[in-house]
């Protein structure tokens, strides 16, 4: 068994990997709201986005 020092570096990215395996239930599941009320928070940015790129292609007239 290869031992976490040794484990494979995971890519650069923005989140890491947590390890699953030694949460309980109530602390995957508080895991699991926090996730899904960051993806409700990039969700809304990209809705703003999306209509500020709408505007601009409005005022622009392009297709």
């Amino acid at each position: 068994m290869i031992e976490d020092d040794e484990a494979p570096k995971p890519p650069p990215g923005r989140l890491q990997p947590l390890r699953l395996e030694p949460m309980g239930l109530a602390e995957l599941t508080a895991y699991r709201e926090e996730l899904m009320a960051e993806i409700a928070r990039v969700d809304a940015e990209m809705a703003r986005k999306k209509s500020h790129l709408g505007a601009a292609d409005a005022f622009f007239r392009r297709p």
